[in-house]
């Protein structure tokens, strides 16, 4: 007998439980989810993770590629600017991406794009055949976080994702992080193609696992791609986001900066407006009507723009003051980078008891003082008090990155999760690029500022300058038998360069200090992150699963046979369909929210049960969600 049969429509009315009916948890396979979840989710946190780890790992050979291919520093950073732009055009057309084409066509496809790419960088005789594989690679792990994300919705249930999403943190937090010590340690001791022939077996090894075991997970929905809105991402994105990565260097009063942001801005403002309109968006805008899904984007947003900008600021600190090496520097990073990898999953669990906000304050918390803390720095703070501040501030990030994330994408029904997942991480991936722009430049422009001020201060009326230039001065006449001309040019070159390393230290530590405030808006900004309320869900879904109980049992009546229909019998899988549905329309929205949005879903609704084409009969049937009728707002 089909389930479908004894769904109820959207016409039947549901009825209401008592307001302290129990929860009805879905049982049997509801509650264990997809069958093969478990090898898909290994599957696509391993491509994820290979194809993140790609992205740090050129950050630290970039001086050993000048030297290689004969270019300057402006030149070779369009190897980073390149993939970054890449990302920021296909990251928006991921919506439309994962609802034409089914999970196994997305993802190997993705895959193989990103080996190709990855095998064109390794053997790339010329430096336009290498930015060229660049892109290549981007267009394939472009796509990967979104649909990882989005596949995570469909496997699992709201009070499961948590833990699901803190393990994806493992290749979304954990890769980037690795990425500079294992790339310092290859250009230390084997050349820099090695960067991409190591990833080459990892990238093949798990395209031939996605062959043997992925599966589909939803049923593609065939949208119309919106053109207009495709045209005006494209330049949009792309303007945006080379004027940013040009602003750190070149300076916000910079023409081309300038020129750039305005274009990107003017764009985006366009695509926003043909975004809301579009009758079949490319990527549907609406999500941000969901508050929590809004409120935890924006603090996902100021959380990354912190993040990445210190990954920036502190190499700077690290190599060009301090004298470490990329592999020092490295290592310094890579304790954090196992606790966050460790904590991630832990972290997740805990969100799928106790829900964003706790986790969310603690974190930001720690997040805050510890960036702060940073604020301190100077030219002999000790490497091990940098790598415990650095340690610390990844254990609060570990707490709130993904279980943020989660909450806000828990709330949205399900024909918006391929819509949600993509403007989120459109939003991350302008954010980054903001951050970090921001704090060079902060970085820069209040260096320039100190230095003014230390020239002002090296004169003879300074007693403690006129005294150090005098000691300096001496010990070059002494020890190195420097004449007193000689000697006194000397002392000034010292001086000024230590006033310049301090005068850049100063700068980094200005920039910490906006980093601060921006944590602290978000932690202010993470008490109002509040909870979709189950108990009113709950009771709700009682009455729905009642109701669905009373028409099995007079289906099961009229078709089984008699013999059967006598005996006790064990929820079905009707029944588990119907307390699922419940539990997943309940979770992801309050009961206003999604009558608010009923247009919408009913709209969507259309769309979805529209035939499946001959070439999709591979797709899985047997998930929890893929089997059921979009979730029809409760009353």
């Amino acid at each position: 007998m089909s389930n479908d049969s004894l769904q109820p429509t959207a016409s039947q009315a549901v009825v209401p439980a008592s307001p302290n009916a129990p929860s009805h948890a879905p049982s049997g396979e509801a509650a264990h989810g997809h069958p093969h979840r478990t090898p898909i989710m290994i599957v696509m946190i391993f491509g994820a993770f290979v194809a993140i780890l790609n992205q740090t790992l050129l950050n630290v050979a970039l001086p050993h590629l000048m030297s290689a291919f004969n270019v300057d520093a402006n030149t070779v950073q369009w190897l980073s600017t390149a993939y970054m732009l890449t990302n920021g055009v296909l990251i928006p057309i991921t919506a439309f991406l994962m609802g034409t084409f089914t999970t196994r066509q997305l993802f190997i496809s993705a895959m193989s794009l990103f080996l190709a790419g990855s095998f064109l960088c390794a053997i790339a005789p010329s430096f336009g055949v290498m930015v060229f594989g660049r892109i290549v690679q981007a267009s394939g792990s472009a796509v990967m976080m979104p649909l990882l994300m989005t596949v995570i919705l469909e496997l699992f249930p709201p009070q499961q994702r948590g833990r699901a999403m803190g393990t994806m943190a493992i290749a979304m937090f954990f890769a980037p992080a690795v990425g500079p010590t294992l790339s310092g340690w290859i250009v230390t001791n084997w050349s820099w193609r090695w960067l991409f022939w190591i990833i080459i077996p990892l990238a093949f090894i798990d395209i031939i696992m996605a062959v043997a075991v992925l599966r589909n997970v939803a049923k593609p929905v065939r949208p119309k791609l919106d053109v207009p809105g495709f045209v005006l991402s494209i330049i949009g994105f792309v303007s945006l986001l080379y004027g940013l990565s040009e602003a750190g260097s070149k300076g916000w009063g910079n023409t081309t900066v300038e020129v750039s942001l305005i274009v990107g801005g003017v764009f985006l403002v366009f695509f926003i407006l043909r975004e809301l309109t579009a009758k079949e968006p490319m990527l549907d805008l609406r999500v941000f009507k969901y508050d929590v899904f809004t409120m935890t984007t924006i603090v996902g947003c100021i959380v990354n723009m912190a993040m990445f900008g210190a990954m920036i600021l502190m190499p700077i600190y690290l190599q060009d003051i301090r004298g470490y090496t990329a592999l020092q520097s490295g290592l310094m990073m890579l304790p954090g980078a196992i606790l966050m990898g460790i904590m991630s999953p832990v972290s997740g669990a805990i969100f799928d008891r106790v829900g964003a906000r706790p986790l969310a304050v603690v974190g930001l918390a720690i997040t805050t003082v510890t960036t702060w803390e940073f604020t301190k720095l100077n030219a002999q703070t000790g490497y091990g008090h940098i790598m415990l501040l650095y340690t610390l501030r990844m254990f609060g990030m570990s707490l709130l990155a993904m279980t943020v994330q989660t909450a806000g994408l828990n709330q949205l029904p399900r024909h918006l999760y391929r819509h949600g997942t993509s403007a989120a991480n459109t939003a991350r991936t302008v954010a980054s690029s903001v951050g970090t722009a921001v704090l060079v430049t902060i970085m820069t422009d209040r260096s320039k500022v100190h230095y003014a001020n230390f020239q002002n201060t090296v004169t003879v009326n300074n007693h403690y300058i006129y005294t150090t230039y005098q000691t300096i001065v001496e010990y070059f006449m002494i020890h190195l038998h420097n004449s007193l001309q000689a000697a006194e040019e000397l002392a000034r070159y010292v001086l000024y360069g230590l006033a310049e390393q301090q005068s850049t230290i100063m700068g980094i530590n200005d920039a910490f200090w906006w980093a601060t405030w921006g944590s602290f808006i978000a932690f202010v900004l993470a008490f109002f992150i509040r909870r979709p309320k189950l108990a009113q869900a709950a009771a709700a879904g009682a009455g729905a699963v009642t109701m669905g109980r009373a028409q099995a049992e007079a289906a099961s009546t009229s078709s089984q046979p008699a013999a059967l229909t006598g005996a006790p019998q064990a929820e079905g899988p009707v029944e588990q369909a119907l307390e699922h549905d419940i539990q997943i329309a309940d979770s992801v929205a309050e009961a206003e929210e999604v009558v608010d949005a009923e247009p919408e879903v009913s709209s969507q609704q259309d769309d979805a049960e529209a035939p499946e084409s001959p070439g999709d009969e591979e797709s899985d049937t047997d998930s929890p969600t893929d089997t059921e009728d979009e979730p029809q707002p409760v009353k």
